[in-house]
């Protein structure tokens, strides 16, 4: 069956949309429409390290919506489902760069590390130091249609956060960069989709799955989890999501974890409260306590149904940089 999306052209929906952020958040950011950035209004900010990250379009508000003080500098749009450009990348770095280098935060997929890669080549050449960080948190699966490794999901949006309170801070680069990688080493995500979604382009799911079913370790493309399974009740999709995240992230009874129950883009809030009830209860009974907490839907993959939850093992700093404040679209508190 065909999906019915708010669109004109589909070739068209990533500027169109990248100009209604223009116009919605006027202060607060500003678009380059030609290569497709959102870049921080004052940016770049002299002496501060700039934060630069980016991905295919249709995960909003990751990325475009964390641009502002407190987290990134600038996000690179690509196409649905598709890494921005090297181009597109490095002319983010260059227009964040304001002396004290940049940060690249890289979600696990292949093309996403390859031009990355390249655009930290082409900011090199133009004397900016660039430290590259791979957020690689899913632990659904080692590797993916789109990964070696695993993939990059809800830890992207922590590390953004944090690292960009440290670089708002005066972090130094090496200091942004470690404070990035150590949330990804302390995080662990996991997904369960009860949908397919659709691309603009197609217009029809992405893949098959049944009307009693649900892909157990999905990815926010759709990509194939661990296996297939008979729909069922909030507790055991609860726990078929924190089970194998406690098991890799072997947090120590007496810890306390940031806990972020997601919406991949077409599941009400409603049901996702549910679900954080039913995540800390299987915490508790652990004892592990949840020191901070965030529930809505910021990784999403269209309009796809389901939820995936993220866990961040917390120390001191990291809860003092996560209170930090944060001016974004889509994130925003003590600013």
């Amino acid at each position: 069956m065909p999906v019915k999306k708010i669109v004109n052209e589909p070739e068209a929906v990533v500027i169109e949309a990248l100009a209604g952020i223009a116009v919605a958040h006027i202060g607060l950011v500003r678009v380059d429409l030609e290569q497709r950035l959102v870049i921080r209004a004052d940016a770049p900010v002299l002496g501060k390290v700039g934060i630069v990250s980016g991905g295919g379009s249709g995960h909003e508000p990751l990325h475009a919506g964390f641009v502002g003080a407190g987290m990134l500098d600038a996000a690179a749009c690509g196409a649905i489902f598709s890494s921005p450009v090297p181009d597109q990348i490095a002319a983010a770095t260059r227009a964040v760069d304001g002396g004290a280098g940049v940060v690249h935060l890289v979600k696990n997929y292949t093309g996403d590390v390859l031009n990355f890669r390249l655009a930290a080549e082409l900011a090199e050449d133009d004397a900016i130091e660039v430290v590259t960080v791979l957020i690689d948190d899913d632990c659904a699966v080692q590797d993916s249609l789109y990964t070696a490794g695993r993939r990059g999901t809800g830890a992207a949006l922590l590390a953004e956060k944090i690292a960009g309170a440290r670089a708002e801070a005066g972090g130094s680069l090496a200091e942004v960069a470690a404070v990035a990688a150590r949330v990804n080493a302390r995080s662990r995500s996991f997904g369960v989709a009860l949908t397919s979604c659709a691309t603009p382009g197609k217009g029809s799911p992405t893949f098959d799955l049944g009307p009693d079913e649900i892909e157990v370790g999905v990815g926010i493309h759709g990509e194939p989890g661990r296996r297939r399974v008979p729909h069922t009740s909030a507790a055991e999709i609860a726990g078929l999501i924190v089970a194998p995240i406690l098991d890799d992230l072997e947090p120590p009874p007496g810890s306390s974890v940031l806990a972020f129950v997601n919406g991949l883009g077409g599941t009400p809030l409603i049901e996702l409260y549910i679900l954080f009830n039913e995540v800390q209860r299987l915490l508790g009974e652990r004892r592990i306590g949840i020191g901070r907490s965030l529930v809505g839907s910021y990784v999403t993959s269209l309009e796809m149904a389901g939820a995936s939850v993220t866990l961040l093992l917390l120390d001191d700093e990291l809860e003092a940089l996560w209170d930090a404040p944060v001016k974004t679209a889509a994130l925003r508190w003590g600013a």
